[in-house]
């Protein structure tokens, strides 16, 4: 519930929210296996891609970190109450440049909307498999069907 009163407010300043998040709210890293952070955002950072792709790939590395994203494209015209970004960016170069920095991260991403998802790393490895598990079954069906035709 405390997620709906939330207001919008503040930038797009990437690189200060994962020096944060990083530097200063992983306290007991060491304590952990792995973790997982989440970016949950609606637009492209403020930063360049490659700055960042560069800096997430070096803290990332340095205690088994994945940095998730999940890009969520609003309508056109909805605003965050005259938040306006340093940058601009259309829908597509902000799913690509988050899926640079996702690469960079070891993590996963996510593009979605009113409309539905339009990406997602999870659903791509999904029918993977079921397409591994199809050829599978097909690849097994063909040979059971030559067995009973030699016997």
């Amino acid at each position: 519930r405390w997620v709906l009163s939330l207001e919008c407010k503040g930038s797009r300043n990437f690189l200060s929210a994962l020096r944060r998040a990083v530097e200063v709210d992983f306290k007991d890293k060491d304590k952990h296996e792995s973790q997982g952070l989440y970016l949950l955002t609606t637009g492209i950072p403020d930063q360049e891609t490659h700055t960042i792709s560069a800096y997430v790939a070096e803290v990332c590395r340095g205690f088994d970190l994945q940095l998730h994203v999940c890009l969520f494209s609003a309508r056109k015209g909805t605003d965050c109450r005259g938040v306006i970004p340093a940058r601009y960016a259309s829908p597509r170069e902000t799913a690509s440049a988050f899926k640079d920095i996702v690469q960079a991260g070891s993590g996963r991403f996510h593009w979605f909307g009113e409309a539905g998802i339009f990406e997602s790393d999870d659903i791509a490895s999904i029918i993977s498999e079921m397409e591994k598990a199809k050829n599978y079954s097909q690849k097994c069906a063909f040979l059971v069907e030559s067995l009973k035709q030699r016997s």
